[in-house]
């Protein structure tokens, strides 16, 4: 639609401005009808009510708004913003319309009067889109991070609790068994005490395993290179694969989020490589360069397709891959079947760098 006699003439410059704008701007009367709008405006609305703007029918519009946000409600036509005196028109705020390719989109409107002498008004919107998705993966993030903060703070409490109330209860009922030994020679009863004990012995190994598995407690006390040596000693006891790690950290120490952040995804890598890769060893590298820490696993067994997830670690993956990027790092993995698998992880640290070296 032209400019309407009723707007007046523009300047080539507001002319282009209008044609060319990406927001959508409309001209209405104080009767609500429609005077100019712009092509912007134009691919918004429907073909039924772009005909009716057409023909200057009254609240054409209102075919395809479907209300604004107000102080109380998230959609409401109550005190519709066509029907506020000029007194209280809004300058800012949120519409949503039912588009012509798009379905409902939300807009930023403004609505205001221009020509107070003939009472024309301009509508003016731009698409929310991109913002709220924006403020979607901000808020996402935001609650994933505090998500797996909590779930470390209770992996160490768990921790905690494990080895200094269930381990130290198991280790007192272990040592009255073992005296009680001594004050009976009924076979028997030895025989059986040497086998609670045999049972209550295993079980204090398991529950301190687990308290180390929810979370070492070497971690927080001496940093990532003492707690990732103590984890590679357990899998070597534990499972017979080899783990040759080089690193460069020495006492160097970083922020909470970031050592924890390092230490999971390289536990999970290595846990992959244990139950998939089917080998005997499996190279840890840990450095720290400019201003990044850096994490590389990698084996050389079975491997897997590119563009495909290991069997039963997609997972794995994925959780490795969201927590390097909530740390603001990059995750990488590189795989070819019969050429091993090589995870990285790069974070970004910088001023996240720590003075504390454990003495």
């Amino acid at each position: 639609m032209s400019a309407h006699p009723e707007i007046g003439p523009m300047s080539p410059l507001m002319t282009k401005l209008f044609e060319n704008s990406k927001e959508a701007i409309f001209f209405f009367d104080n009767s609500g009808r429609a005077l100019a709008m712009n092509p912007a405006a134009e691919e918004i609305v429907s073909d039924d009510v772009l005909m009716k703007l057409y023909q200057g029918e009254e609240k054409a519009l209102c075919g395809t708004c479907r209300g604004y946000t107000s102080d109380t409600d998230q959609l409401t036509c109550l005190d519709c913003y066509f029907q506020m005196p000029v007194s209280e028109e809004q300058s800012s705020f949120q519409v949503y319309l039912e588009t012509k390719n798009k379905g409902v989109v939300p807009f930023s409107g403004s609505f205001h009067t221009v020509d107070p002498d003939n009472g024309t008004r301009v509508f003016m919107l731009r698409d929310l889109t991109p913002q709220l998705r924006v403020q979607e993966k901000l808020y996402q993030s935001k609650m994933m991070r505090h998500v797996i903060e909590a779930q470390e703070n209770e992996r160490k409490r768990l921790s905690r609790e494990l080895h200094d109330s269930v381990a130290q209860e198991l280790m007192s009922a272990v040592v009255d068994l073992r005296v009680l030994k001594y004050m009976t020679e009924d076979e028997t009863v030895l025989k059986k005490v040497r086998q609670t004990e045999a049972s209550m012995t295993r079980l204090l190994d398991d529950i301190r395993n687990l308290s180390v598995d929810l979370r070492p407690a070497a971690l927080d006390d001496f940093g990532l290179e003492a707690a990732f040596r103590s984890h590679f000693k357990r899998i070597e006891q534990s499972y017979g694969l080899v783990v040759e790690f080089e690193s460069d950290l020495a006492r160097r120490r970083y922020h909470s989020e970031i050592e924890t952040v390092i230490y999971r995804i390289c536990q999970e890598a290595v846990l992959n490589a244990l139950k998939y890769a089917q080998v005997d060893t499996v190279l840890v590298r840990l450095f720290d360069r400019d201003d990044t820490l850096g994490l590389d696993v990698e084996d050389f067994g079975e491997g897997f397709e590119k563009g495909a997830s290991p069997i039963g670690t997609g997972l794995g993956l994925y959780g490795m891959k969201e927590r390097a990027e909530l740390a603001g790092g990059a995750f990488r993995v590189e795989s070819q079947p019969g050429q091993g698998t090589r995870v990285e992880v790069r974070v970004p640290i910088g001023h996240a760098r720590t003075k504390e070296e454990i003495r």
